[in-house]
């Protein structure tokens, strides 16, 4: 039997549309939680990069996923987390005068705690029943240094990046060929050897790194996105396409809300976004690609199923005869929970 502890995802992740005004004190309201990491993104603009804030490294300041710049400081672009959303300022990026805007919403833990699993301490935020930990840390330079995490369980997937210098996302997934496997999320690089978790395989306490400066130099500092699976509300796989408009159908034990894709096997193609909100129906024809500022486009489109998704294209960005690893999360549950005197239902 199998069976999920989340009735209701969207109490740990949500997707929340928004038309900005271009006014401080901009509140955004409807997520349906406080969220820990909020991910914005302009539908309209093809200028405007992504902004990614968190709550351990503070509400004013703000990353890009799909550049390599060092975190900013600016409250006139996120204010602040509330109980059911969050504030923006006054800035186009994320808050442009009728302007359409998404926002992804993850739950963490709120305000961290200080980690000491690793070898280095760490600051912590942490959802173990969401499998979502917000880390963040300092580097030594030094190859094989731990650092924990606070799932208790191994990570699927974790994305880092230096707060404190320019540098590339680096990404371990556990779709990747193996461990010291590596793939950017600002970037449309395949897999490549060498990546920044080489020295040593993630557990349920720790990750190891490298001591590259891109995510483990002396001097810098650091944040950790890990994200453990949770059956029937989130899933990190792979597979592998089959170059048909009728595509792979992609098994992930709920409806999803939420799908990210990446080629791995060969170079040269986007990230890839679509939602739940943004367009709400079949085929899900809107995507934001996460390593570029680019606007919405409608093209390579999948259906979200009751089950898991299926590309309804040949494109190479989610459907060529080659390997893709993915991370989604669910909108509803394709199995039940226990927690409400209900039968498991059965599910692969």
């Amino acid at each position: 039997m199998a069976y999920t502890d989340i009735d209701k995802p969207s109490d740990y992740f949500n997707t929340k549309l928004y038309t900005g005004n271009g006014s401080t004190g901009h509140a955004i309201t409807g997520v349906g939680f406080q969220p820990d990491w909020v991910w914005i993104k302009s539908r309209d603009s093809g200028s405007d990069n992504h902004n990614a804030f968190d709550v351990v490294r503070g509400a004013s300041k703000g990353l890009q996923p799909n550049d390599t710049d060092a975190e900013y400081t600016a409250s006139s672009v996120h204010e602040s987390f509330n109980t059911d959303g969050f504030t923006l300022g006054d800035n186009g990026q994320v808050n442009g005068s009728s302007e359409s805007f998404v926002s992804w919403n993850w739950k963490a833990g709120g305000s961290a705690s200080t980690n000491t699993s690793g070898s280095t301490n760490t600051s912590v935020s942490v959802n173990t029943d969401a499998g979502f930990s917000i880390v963040t840390y300092p580097g030594n330079s030094t190859s094989g240094a731990t650092f924990g995490h606070g799932l208790g369980v191994k990570p699927s997937m974790i994305i880092t990046k230096a707060r404190t210098r320019l540098s590339m996302w680096n990404v371990y997934h556990k779709g990747l060929t193996n461990y010291t496997k590596g793939i950017y999320l600002n970037a449309t690089d395949a897999e490549f050897a060498g990546g920044a978790f080489e020295a040593g395989e993630p557990n349920a306490n720790t990750f190891t790194l490298t001591n590259g400066t891109h995510v483990n130099g002396s001097g810098e500092t650091y944040v950790a996105y890990c994200f453990a699976e949770k059956k029937g509300y989130s899933k990190f796989g792979s597979y592998t396409g089959n170059g048909n408009a009728d595509g792979t159908f992609v098994y992930t034990g709920f409806k999803p809300a939420f799908v990210m894709v990446k080629l791995v096997s060969a170079a040269g193609e986007d990230w890839f976004i679509c939602d739940n909100k943004r367009e709400g129906y079949n085929a899900e024809n809107n995507r934001l690609l996460p390593n570029l500022n680019s606007a919405e486009s409608t093209d390579s489109p999948i259906d979200i199923l009751s089950n898991g998704f299926k590309a309804r294209t040949s494109g190479a960005n989610v459907n060529a005869a080659e390997d893709y690893l993915y991370m989604a999360f669910a909108e509803n549950p394709f199995v039940t929970s226990t927690s409400n005197g209900s039968i498991p239902a059965t599910a692969r």
